[in-house]
């Protein structure tokens, strides 16, 4: 499988065989710019050269993109990247890469590499996030991957955790994403969420348990899944403070146990997850076989 990975700071690409080991792999700065076709032409060269680095061909790619979208990924506006305001990703890439191309929210795609070869492997139940640049979230429920409406089904980012907080890029108000992802810890701390202070880390952990609690309550769920570079940089202090909150305010007989882990996959889990998105787009035929 091919799989692409795509962040607001960040682009990655690889090639992964059918159990999920990352054959060859490469990785660029997102750029910043408004132009939507110096973007894509980025990540057009970063796929080439992965592809040409490898004799195996792949025969789907799997894409993880920040959201939202629109299904598929047919049109995709990406909060952290703005250059791509309804941005036709899928079918662009298709004219790329000449293959099947399926595309997902990047912390859809994350559940769905923790479900196959990570921390939620053989849950059949569970929630898994991604806390970095921006926040996302994926939601697993009776072994199937939530998708709504129009695909974005598990966005955590925008629940609502600081009723009177800071205004979101979304345009709502104390969003998750909006008062603990990594832009917001810069824009509020004046440094790199990398330098953040020990009360930050604490805070940022809490405000994400909160979110975990909510859904917690809501879904029925006991396992929370978090990946990223903020989540995982934190540390202990950050997943503590989370697991405290979640232990305040998971009262319900159900959520009780509900428990937040790190990820298991590391540094590999986006590229991972963009190939789950592949292997999913193969099924049933080809889901519990192998695909290159």
């Amino acid at each position: 499988m091919l799989a692409v990975d795509i962040g607001g700071t960040k682009m990655a690409a690889a090639v992964v065989d059918g159990s999920g080991r990352l054959i060859d792999q490469a990785r660029v700065p997102t750029p910043v710019s408004d132009d939507p076709e110096a973007a894509f032409e980025t990540l057009a060269a970063l796929i080439d050269r992965v592809r040409s680095a490898v004799p195996l061909q792949p025969v789907v790619c799997g894409v993880g993109c920040g959201g939202p979208m629109e299904w598929g990924g047919e049109a995709v506006t990406p909060l952290n990247i703005r250059a791509w305001k309804g941005f036709p990703l899928r079918s662009r890439l298709a004219e790329v890469v000449g293959l099947p191309v399926a595309v997902d929210n990047d912390a859809k795609a994350l559940a769905l590499g923790e479900g196959w070869l990570g921390a939620a492997r053989g849950v059949p139940d569970y929630l898994a996030m991604v806390v970095s640049t921006g926040v996302g979230g994926g939601i697993v429920l009776d072994n199937r991957l939530l998708d709504g409406v129009a695909g974005n089904a598990g966005h955590i980012g925008h629940v609502v955790v600081e009723p009177d907080g800071r205004t979101c890029v979304c345009g709502g108000r104390g969003c998750l994403e909006a008062e603990a992802s990594g832009t917001s810890i810069e824009a509020t701390t004046g440094r790199p969420a990398s330098e953040a202070s020990e009360e930050v880390r604490r805070r940022t952990g809490t405000l994400v348990g909160r979110a975990v609690a909510s859904v917690a309550n809501l879904l029925d769920l006991e396992l929370a899944v978090v990946a990223g570079s903020v989540a995982l940089g934190f540390g202990s202090v950050f997943f503590e403070a989370a697991q405290r909150e979640i232990g305040l305010r998971c009262r319900l007989d159900f959520s009780r146990a509900t428990r937040i882990v790190p990820a298991g996959l590391g540094a590999d889990g986006p590229l991972v997850g963009a190939a789950a998105v592949g292997r999913r787009a193969l099924a049933p035929a080809r889901l519990g076989g192998e695909a290159a």
